[in-house]
């Protein structure tokens, strides 16, 4: 059981998730030909899978994120989908020019981090400002 205001900062956590992904599913939609390029050029296996995948699963999560839906198991979907795109997109071991291999550090980090709070997510549930929460049975008197 949470309190309100942590059903409050659940909300904004999950909102905060959700932008990042609600707005690179959109710009994969909007370049969907340059993002199928992108994916041939890191050496993406089936690419023809993998790039509508990619895109449903950002605009999707992004979506179910933010109203609360299914918020344990879709947690577990984002954190490993996020670890699969550090590791295919952010492979700074592979990259020789330093400035690039930092940056690519950097972002390979980032999505580790994010991986976390997904984990965060899951353990907590998606509070009871979320379609989860408007579903959960309450406490009370059951005749």
């Amino acid at each position: 059981m949470t309190r309100p205001v942590d059903s409050g900062v659940i909300l904004i956590a999950r909102i905060a998730l959700s932008v990042l992904f609600l707005w690179s599913g959109v710009m994969k939609l909007l370049g969907y030909a340059g993002f199928v390029g992108y994916l041939h050029s890191k050496g993406v296996p089936f690419v023809q899978i993998a790039a509508p995948v990619a895109t449903a699963v950002e605009v999707l999560g992004g979506l179910l994120l933010i109203v609360g839906f299914k918020i344990r198991p879709l947690a577990l979907i984002m954190a490993v989908y996020t670890v699969a795109t550090a590791v295919l997109g952010h492979d700074f071991w592979n990259v020789t020019d330093a400035a690039l291999q930092r940056d690519m550090v950097i972002h390979f980090w980032k999505n580790i981090g994010i991986a976390g709070g997904f984990l965060l997510l899951f353990v907590t549930g998606a509070g009871r400002i979320s379609i989860d929460g408007a579903r959960a049975p309450r406490g009370g008197l059951s005749l």
